[in-house]
């Protein structure tokens, strides 16, 4: 958890550092909204009692084509936003979040579409003795992503704009301390925005780029790790390695397929397995071994997103080895990464089984 602070704090200080290069290139804009839970899984469903509603703050600061990748995912925006939510529950109480998130913009820059990464606070987490019936938040700290797609018009009145729309937004500790059920929230917002300055030009380049992008097959090597906990409040948590071994194939400035196999050793699946042999849980009757394989193998496909230094990379993979039924045999990935070098990356991923997270990867790999 100390480590996913940090990082978010490196995250803000980069934005704020890299912001002080482009003074008053910025708009302000604050948004309420009102939605629902969704039920993605029974065990949510108690937490389910009222319509979600609260506010957003967020801050922007423009691009106008000073970078390649600026003109080519015409002229984003970028920032920093907090959030509240109360979700009329007793038991979830309500939730701050604060993130970094992009804006691209579509249809004549009329259509905005927000992506948030962030860290999240909730007022009500699980208790065993005072809140045990919050099986939704299992630590205090979470992470928090949410997306967000909206009409959006600049200067209707003099610098104040009008923006509506609705938002996704996803609450968890990626299992980092069970119980770790999660809560997706989708809400309806109208806000208004203002900006700081007077409309500037973008940057139009009409020449044809100087860097060409074909390449051949690389091959990556990915080491990723963390903490995690069984399904089970108070298994205890336990470290993770997983070993990704890909090759990846650049289809163009913005993407590059990947296909590859895991390796995983994710210890909290002993403990649960020794848990399963004697407790015979719902769903685990039939097993009685405490000796089961923990280690899991699988295959996947995957995409990645170029923006600059930063990609977004999503896969679905298979298991191939798994031993232990526990979960079902597809999971998927979607992360961060970051190019330190050419060759070299790190990144945050989330890795889940359809609805149900399994856990938040650091990573570190090489791309050769």
């Amino acid at each position: 958890m100390i480590r996913r602070i940090s990082l978010f704090l490196f995250l803000i200080y980069s934005l704020y550092a890299t912001s002080q290069e482009k003074k008053n290139i910025a708009y302000f804009d604050a948004q309420l909204f009102r939605g629902n839970v969704i039920k993605h899984t029974n065990d949510v469903g108690h937490l389910i009692t009222g319509h979600p509603d609260g506010f957003m703050l967020s801050y922007n600061w423009k691009t106008f084509g000073n970078k390649e990748w600026e003109q080519v995912y015409n002229y984003p925006d970028y920032g920093i936003s907090i959030h509240y939510l109360d979700f009329k529950n007793k038991f979830l109480g309500y939730n701050f979040a604060i993130g970094l998130h992009y804006n691209f913009y579509f249809l004549n820059r009329n259509l905005i579409f927000r992506i948030s990464q962030g860290i999240g606070l909730t007022s009500n987490p699980y208790n065993k003795e005072t809140n045990n019936k919050n099986n939704a938040f299992g630590t205090k700290v979470m992470d928090n992503t949410y997306f967000m797609l909206q009409y959006k018009k600049e200067n209707i009145l003099d610098r104040i704009g009008f923006q509506a729309g609705f938002m996704l937004t996803h609450f968890s500790n990626g299992r980092f301390k069970a119980p770790n059920s999660g809560i997706n929230t989708v809400a309806l917002n109208v806000g208004l925005n203002y900006n700081f300055n007077n409309s500037q030009e973008f940057i139009r380049d009409t020449l044809a780029s100087k860097e060409t992008y074909k390449e051949r097959i690389k091959y990556n090597l990915a080491f990723r790790t963390g903490v995690s906990e069984g399904p089970v409040p108070h298994l205890g948590q336990r470290q993770f390695y997983h070993i990704g071994l890909y090759a990846d194939k650049r289809i163009g400035r913005k993407s590059a397929l990947q296909l590859g196999t895991d390796v995983f050793f994710s210890r909290y699946l002993r403990d649960y397995i020794k848990f399963v042999s004697v407790a015979f849980p719902k769903g685990h009757k039939s097993y009685s071994d405490a000796d089961v394989d923990y280690k899991r193998v699988g295959l996947f496909i995957g995409h990645e997103l170029f923006i600059n230094k930063l990609s977004i990379e999503t896969q679905l993979g298979y298991y191939i080895y798994k031993p232990f039924k526990y979960e079902i045999d597809i999971y998927q990935r979607i992360g961060a990464k970051y190019y330190i070098t050419k060759e070299l990356f790190s990144g945050v991923g989330l890795k889940t089984h359809g609805g149900r997270a399994e856990a938040i990867e650091v990573t570190l790999g090489i791309r050769l």
